[in-house]
């Protein structure tokens, strides 16, 4: 039993540590067993983002996207680790992507276990730890081939409370150069950190003021803080970093004065340089903005409105991504503000548990901050609870499996979200984009929705106009091609938006606004002139291609949404319907639908469509189906009423019904991707399969 104790803290970090790798390790082996999720034998990655990072590192061993202005490099630190780790293990960066979330995200129980080894409770820590490695936000960002910078965003601050808090029981000034090393760390690994560090670095500072004040120590910790959270190039940080803290330890500032000086002098410098509040205010906002946003006049639709984790949660949902069930919640949040009660150091997790609970109206990305410290205040809260139990082995028992309670929801999401979770493509959509590959040349676009950019990139060496980075004002140019009904609209806009894109040399900045601005018209009269095929284009260098996959037929409702826009006045200009379902129950003409959202019926003896108590009349119903050669047959259509204002297709081949109004119909999407109709003197069909249809634009 000594040697149990004295290698005790190990012990738990370990088994702690092998608990996390393995319960990730869970959908690896679900994956393993499904073909359509492997690409030349090996498992694809399960987030769209992991292909923007993914494709850094392509282009660095191989140069395949020198033409795209937005691809990542050395300069972010997940494409340098990934590149190093490709260059010295024997493995493939597809490898590499797969398995990095399993044993970097599996790291975070470290930190959990030392913070209450702190305080002489390692026991509690790896309880803690458990429930923090698989809580169910953490879990989701986290598994196996969810390849982003989100297996940094959550370790490197909860190491860095550790070493503050650290600092501030132990007085230590060692600890607290650790932690400012952590946090050039930090903002070099993970993109978005800079208002997490801001938040933990503003909350030390409070917390030393209020309860350091009278630490001979309290300028040196304030002053060196802040030092380490200067945004400036990071090899000077570094140096001032390693000059701050040499010049506190040897001592040459002794009069206090000088000191506080120095201290409000970083500080001010701090606020100024990182312009601190207007990043965080800016960060609340781009998730909390609705409605449509006004760019030199012009008025386009924003598109945190249609990604479900910037979405408003409910309160269950909000609850069990932090802690696993509403009980859980309440309790653990109980249980941190009784830790931060007895424990000042505590206080320290709470800008990091602000954060989480900012996911309640920001979305519920944000709720993984919050999963740490409400971890560790759930076991101590029962630890507490546990010492009315005068038998101590009866104590460790109860703590033990009130905290387990608390772990089994978690666990069983664990394999329930596992067989939820594809690939972002399946084989036979990667196997497309391989055939375009083989036809396009790397300066070449593919124009499709951003949520496939990365993908597309990664698998077919073209390069985008929007994708998932870059989903601004020109979300505008790619709905209208997919949705107007004029051939020669699609293929002018495409041609035109990238030559000048191209042209101005642009990453980030929208092409669309220079577009309208330059025609010198009305944005209706614009889009108007680009119907005429006489319209003066700019001169054609280099191949576009039009990439619509039937997976989009699943987000039209979203398309939608940022070309039926009058830019003037941000209103819709016409109404439009999309429903896709499945057919669930079929009873007389009756057709029961429905999808991930909710039920609607088909009343095909009566040509009428209902959701809910709302209905509308059906004008035509059309069958569609494949033949083996990939080619869409849609057979002839079926009218129900000569008034009907929506239209259904029934896509045999997927079993997959759509309700659309007329103008959807009409669009380019549905009558290029769904029907196969095409102008053969404005598009060439390149590629076809069950999965997708690639054009390319011939003018």
């Amino acid at each position: 039993m000594s040697g149990f104790k004295k290698y005790e803290v190990w012990i738990y970090i370990i088994i702690a540590y092998l608990f996390s790798v393995a319960m990730r390790y869970t959908w690896i082996h679900h994956a393993a067993g499904i073909d359509s999720f492997s690409w030349h034998g090996q498992t694809m990655i399960n987030t769209n983002d992991g292909y923007f990072w993914l494709s850094g590192v392509k282009n660095l061993f191989d140069n395949s996207l020198a033409y795209n202005p937005r691809v990542p490099g050395l300069e972010y630190g997940l494409v340098a680790f990934t590149y190093m780790l490709a260059k010295i293990l024997p493995f493939s960066p597809d490898t590499i992507a797969l398995y990095l979330p399993v044993f970097i995200a599996s790291l975070i129980v470290i930190p959990v276990i030392l913070i209450m080894k702190l305080y002489g409770k390692p026991f509690l820590g790896f309880l803690a730890a458990l429930i923090t490695a698989i809580a169910w936000s953490f879990y989701n960002r986290t598994m196996a081939g969810y390849y982003d910078t989100d297996l940094f965003a959550i370790v490197f601050p909860v190491f860095i409370v550790y070493f503050l808090i650290r600092t501030v029981k132990e007085d230590n000034l060692n600890t607290l150069f650790i932690a400012m090393l952590l946090n050039t760390l930090y903002f070099y690994a993970y993109d978005a950190s800079k208002p997490v560090i801001y938040g933990i670095g503003l909350g030390f500072i409070a917390y030393c003021a209020v309860f350091k004040f009278k630490n001979e120590k309290l300028f040196d910790y304030i002053f060196l803080i802040s030092v380490s959270m200067l945004d400036i190039d990071w090899r000077i940080r570094l140096l001032l970093i390693i000059a701050s803290f040499a010049l506190v330890k040897s001592g040459a500032l002794k009069e206090k004065l000088h000191k506080a000086v120095l201290a409000a002098v970083l500080v001010v410098l701090f606020l100024w340089i990182n312009n601190v509040f207007g990043i965080i205010w800016s960060k609340i906002y781009e998730y909390i903005a609705t409605g449509v946003e006004q760019v030199n006049g012009l008025k386009f639709y924003q598109v945190h409105q249609t990604i479900s984790e910037a979405g408003k949660i409910s309160f269950k949902t909000f609850a069990n991504r932090i802690s696993g069930s509403i009980i859980g919640f309440i309790i653990s949040t109980a249980g941190y503000a009784l830790l931060s009660f007895r424990k000042k150091e505590f206080l320290l997790f709470l800008p990091l548990v602000a954060i989480g609970f900012f996911a309640y109206i920001g979305g519920l990305r944000f709720t993984v901050y919050a999963i740490a410290p409400l971890a560790m205040g759930v076991v101590y809260l029962f630890w507490i609870i546990a010492q009315y139990i005068d038998n101590k082995k009866l104590q460790y028992t109860f703590v033990a499996l009130a905290s387990f309670a608390v772990l089994y929801p978690n666990i069983r999401h664990v394999f329930n979200y596992n067989r939820a979770i594809s690939t972002v493509f399946l084989k036979s959509e990667v196997e497309d984009l391989d055939k375009l590959n083989k036809i396009a040349a790397n300066k070449d676009y593919t124009l499709t929705w951003w949520d496939y950019g990365y993908p597309v990139w990664y698998y077919s060496d073209t390069n985008t106009l929007i994708d998932g980075g870059k989903h601004n004002n020109d979300n505008f140019i790619i709905s209208k091609i997919m949705l107007t009904n004029s051939p020669q609209l699609a293929a002018n806009l495409s041609r035109l938006s990238v030559e000048e894109y191209v042209k101005k040399h642009y990453t980030t900045k929208p092409i669309i606004d220079d577009l309208i601005k330059e025609s010198k018209l009305e944005p209706d009269a614009f889009l108007a002139s680009l119907e005429n095929q006489d319209y003066k284009l700019p001169a054609k260098t280099r191949d576009i291609y039009i990439y619509l996959p039937l997976r989009m037929s699943n987000i039209m409702g979203a398309v939608e949404l940022f070309s039926n826009l009058d830019l003037k006045t941000g209103k819709p200009l016409e109404y439009m319907f999309w429903y896709y379902g499945y057919k669930v129950k079929e009873k007389g003409g009756l057709l029961l639908l429905s999808n991930e959202r909710y039920f609607s019926l088909l009343d095909l003896n009566r040509g009428v469509y209902r959701v809910g108590k709302n209905s509308a009349k059906i004008l035509f119903m059309q069958k569609v189906y494949l033949r083996k050669d990939n080619t869409i047959v849609a057979d002839k259509k079926e009218f129900f009423n000569k008034n009907g204002s929506m239209v259904v297709l029934y896509l045999e081949s997927y079993g997959k019904y759509i309700v659309m109004t007329k103008n959807y119909y009409n669009s380019m999407y549905v009558q290029m991707g769904l029907l196969g109709n095409y102008d053969k003197d404005l598009f060439e069909l390149v590629v076809k399969s069950p999965y997708s249809r690639i054009y390319k634009v011939k003018k």
